[in-house]
């Protein structure tokens, strides 16, 4: 049976929470930070790319978020396991769609997608397209908590680094 999502901006007091998050934590950092984020509604939709068993998914749905594993495939023709997870099952639909069962690649169409649904800025998006990792404006300890690469003058990825520090120490401090 589903879990329904959790509200906006996810009690980050509540010890069911704080419970999966240090579970997450055990399987890989970078998941319970993806998690917490895509939780709180920062972005709305993230990929976890590495093997995740059932107790991962499960861990992921006791924190309101919807997950589908997609199957892809490499250049070499080698299968790949995604485990994608949202609130809303709008963006998950919209990646299966797309995505399943299909080659991974990295053209200008599929990045501006991606961008777009894992909440990334477009103009950094573009940006990245263009130029990958262009020099930026940012300290190297703020980009390194993004999951996108700023662009020289975003206007909107300061906006979100105060939500994604806040999302950062809580994960620190589990």
């Amino acid at each position: 049976m589903p879990v329904m999502p959790r509200e906006p901006n996810a009690d980050f007091n509540s010890q069911e929470l704080k419970q999966c998050i240090k579970a997450l934590k055990e399987i890989d950092f970078e998941l319970a930070y993806l998690a917490l984020l895509t939780c709180e509604g920062l972005k709305p939709l993230s990929r976890w790319e590495k093997p995740l068993d059932e107790q991962g998914l499960q861990l992921l749905q006791r924190m309101g978020l919807l997950t589908k594993q997609i199957q892809r495939t490499v250049k070499t023709s080698k299968l790949i396991l995604e485990t994608i997870f949202s609130r809303s099952p709008g963006y998950i639909q919209l990646y299966e769609q797309r995505f399943a069962n299909t080659p991974i690649d990295k053209s200008a169409e599929t990045q501006r997608l991606e961008g777009f649904l894992f909440g990334y800025p477009a103009c950094c998006v573009n940006q990245y397209i263009h130029r990958p990792y262009a020099p930026n404006n940012l300290p190297a300890e703020e980009q390194k908590i993004l999951f996108h690469w700023a662009c020289r003058d975003c206007k909107i990825t300061p906006l979100l680094l105060p939500a994604y520090k806040k999302a950062y120490n809580l994960l620190n401090s589990c």
